[in-house]
């Protein structure tokens, strides 16, 4: 960013200074304002702009989380380039600890948006609008759904090499080269030339220290490659994992054959081989039980935590590589 005056939403930012403001457009039905915080520092020299999202699900309090110790621990206040920081994107969701605005959209799945749509996709509309042009990069925070743990990931299209470099830089301990979903952010970035990292990592209405801590490591290796700050000590003080990440390419959901308590036997990220028993479904009153079986070797990158669940139900995400 090599301008010396930038504004955004009216409020301009100097070189070296830092702004709170406010994305307001929607109100409650008690006419209360629903305001998002967005949280902008600017360093005294120049250099890219690096967005920090959390929240685009109401209920993914870890990326929340993880967004929220950056700013208090002062690590979005870059000495080059800009950091903007949305802790939570989906504010409404969030209020209710709800994955979707109260129109019932997933705001994932309606960018770039509309000024006369629906109202997650007129919020997203002023998203795209207001803050992604000011954006060279971006990390966007997420969780599994549910009580679906996902092992920390970060996930990245086939066909973009330089984010797929980016990501090797973040450090996870896994990649996963996955397509991007229509109207999602991801791809509405990616359309509009901004290299993007989705991280995801734990569950839903949950929060993990590992997974803060890969999520924040991660943000502090992309400022600091990007030369947005130097953050080596404090990268050393995480508790980060120390060997390469796995890249995998294709993943397949296991579901529930029967419905059932759950008892998984295996550990998160694990190798398992084809025909291993990774976990067993039973009744609540003792004569019904049956074992599940991995139907290939790979990774486990992602476990169902539910005590019961319904026939058809995910339970076990396991890589096909």
């Amino acid at each position: 960013m090599r301008n010396n005056k930038i504004e955004i939403l009216g409020q301009t930012i100097a070189k070296g200074k830092g702004a709170l403001v406010n994305l307001d457009i929607a109100k409650l039905h008690t006419r209360t304002k629903i305001q998002v915080p967005i949280i902008i520092e600017r360093g005294k020299k120049d250099g890219p702009t690096l967005l920090i999202t959390g929240g685009i699900h109401g209920n993914e309090i870890n990326g929340i989380e993880i967004v929220r110790q950056l700013v208090a621990k002062k690590y979005n206040k870059p000495e080059s380039g800009m950091v903007i920081c949305i802790p939570v994107v989906n504010v409404f969701g969030f209020l209710n600890q709800k994955r979707q605005f109260p129109d019932g959209r997933d705001l994932n799945r309606v960018f770039p948006g509309s000024p006369r749509g629906s109202l997650a996709s007129r919020f997203a509309y002023h998203i795209i609008k207001e803050i992604v042009p000011l954006a060279d990069y971006c990390i966007d925070y997420h969780t599994g759904g549910d009580s679906r743990f996902n092992v920390p990931q970060i996930r990245v299209g086939g066909e973009d090499p330089e984010s797929f470099a980016l990501a090797k830089v973040f450090d996870p301990p896994f990649i996963i080269r996955s397509a991007r979903k229509e109207k999602s952010f991801r791809e509405t970035l990616y359309q509009l030339q901004k290299k993007v990292l989705l991280f995801e990592g734990g569950k839903s209405v949950h929060i993990d220290k590992v997974v803060t801590q890969m999520g924040i490591a991660g943000a502090l290796r992309i400022m600091q490659h990007l030369g947005i700050r130097q953050f080596e000590k404090e990268i050393d003080q995480l508790v980060v994992k120390t060997s390469e990440p796995v890249i995998l390419h294709n993943t397949q959901w296991m579901r529930a054959k029967y419905s059932g308590m759950f008892h998984p036997f295996v550990d998160l990220g694990k190798k398992v081989k084809k025909g291993e028993t990774l976990g067993s479904i039973s009744g609540p009153f003792g004569y019904f039980e049956r074992k599940i079986k991995a139907p290939h070797t790979g990774y486990l990158i992602c476990i169902n935590e539910a005590p019961i669940v319904t026939q058809g139900d995910a339970i076990f995400h396991i890589s096909k590589d």
